[in-house]
């Protein structure tokens, strides 16, 4: 059997040696020759010499349009093998177009982004559908940016307090309709508290004598002052207001704050029900939680409050009441309670009057006089608007407030189920 194969293989080598050598060149050759089509999709279209002022409503920023194109090509079976979308580029000259018109593609308009496809030599030819091309007012304009309510967690010891400036501007160029209908509309900016640390937090506390020592801004880092516009740009673009460098979101550290000041309970009787609730016989039943001095009825019991700043409570304790509100319904007896504050403009000139005469915080200070006296006055606001009172460090204060008789019953605890999801505080 060895002896039968070694024949085989030499004897008359050099004859089929050569012979092999031959049936490789002409397969070689046929195969180089070979001519066959292709269908390929999802090729990129650049659009090329548009007139100035002019644009196209899908033409992103790189000059290629957002919709990709299919085309069919004829030519060399290898060459077209080894094609994929990225190695292609149909490129349409729109020197001296206007309005709307149709682009017929062919194989002068194929380019190749492969170095190491000749195209020239490969494809013999292009067929395609048209591409339609529109071509429009190029604008600019000043879109508003929202800045929207934040999402995710403030960091541990941590509550976040506000947001600042609330609205931001962007300068950006397109097709016209385009950006009518962006700027109708405006972008909204949103951020996840968390992406900001604990650790970040703690290193921007400011000096434990500065009268905001509880709060801290939160400088925006630069890579986030960006939006995402994907009818004009297929990148986030970056926000180029000027006052984007003094965007900011603010904390204040979570403690017991004591309010020294004995708190008024009053009652408060909507006109609309006088001729069924008269304020001269309805009046505060006795109750451990209330004590009167010169006739003024006191919450008896220690207050603390939370989320604000050790400044807002000074100012405010003594401007501060109760407020239990005489509407009971049909079905029962249960009253609403709210913390009402007394003059809160005064209150909020005075915040405001401290913290600008305050030289400790350099951030703040270096602030335009009006637009710190706007920043600040919106701190005051949000430190109002969520004012809680507690009677620990981990229990809110809860009322159980009922008309029985015409004796307003003041008790601790929240209502009874299921009606306290309905008539808790305010």
């Amino acid at each position: 059997m060895m002896t039968l194969l070694r024949k085989f293989l030499f004897e008359n080598w050099q004859r089929k040696l050569a012979s092999v050598v031959l049936a490789i060149i002409i397969w070689s050759l046929v195969n180089q020759s070979l001519i066959t089509s292709r269908q390929i999709s999802n090729i990129p279209i650049r659009v090329i010499n548009i007139p100035a002022g002019q644009t196209i409503v899908d033409l992103q920023n790189n000059g290629i349009l957002t919709k990709r194109h299919t085309l069919t090509l004829k030519g060399n079976k290898t060459v077209l093998d080894e094609l994929t979308p990225n190695d292609l580029e149909i490129v349409i000259d729109a020197q001296n177009k206007e309005g709307e018109w149709i682009a017929s593609i062919s194989k002068r308009n194929l380019t190749s982004l492969n170095t190491e496809i000749d195209l020239s030599k490969g494809i013999t030819n292009v067929s395609s559908s048209n591409v339609l091309i529109r071509l429009t007012r190029l604008v600019s304009e000043k879109i508003p940016v929202f800045v929207t309510q934040p999402i995710g967690e403030a960091p541990r010891d941590y509550q976040y307090l506000d947001i600042w400036p609330y609205q931001l501007s962007i300068n950006v160029s397109g097709p016209e309709e385009v950006i009518k209908r962006v700027k109708a509309k405006g972008v909204r900016l949103t951020f996840d508290l968390n992406d900001i640390t604990k650790t970040e937090l703690d290193n921007l506390r400011t000096l434990p004598n500065s009268p905001h020592g509880d709060a801290v801004s939160y400088f925006v880092p630069e890579q986030w002052k960006r939006v995402n516009i994907p009818l004009l740009s297929d990148t986030p673009i970056e926000i180029d207001d000027p006052a984007a460098k003094e965007l900011r979101i603010d904390f204040v550290r979570i403690s017991l704050l004591p309010i020294r000041s004995e708190i008024p309970v009053t009652l408060y009787f909507p006109t609309e029900n006088l001729s069924t609730y008269n304020p001269e016989t309805v009046s505060l039943a006795p109750s451990p939680l209330l004590k009167k001095e010169n006739g003024l009825v006191l919450f008896s019991k220690p207050l603390y409050a939370k989320g604000v700043s050790q400044l807002f409570v000074s100012i405010v304790e003594e401007m501060m009441q109760l407020s239990i509100i005489i509407d009971p319904t049909i079905e029962n007896q249960y009253l609403n309670w709210s913390v009402e504050f007394i003059n809160p403009r005064l209150l909020e000139d005075r915040f405001v009057s401290v913290m600008m005469a305050d030289v400790s915080d350099a951030e703040v200070r270096e602030l335009q006089p009006l637009v710190r006296e706007e920043y600040l006055r919106n701190r005051f606001r949000s430190y109002m608007n969520r004012f809680q009172l507690y009677l620990s460090d981990d229990k809110r204060l809860e009322m159980h407030v009922h008309l029985q008789d015409e004796k307003v019953v003041i008790e601790e605890g929240s209502l009874p189920l299921p009606n306290s999801a309905l008539f808790k505080k305010e």
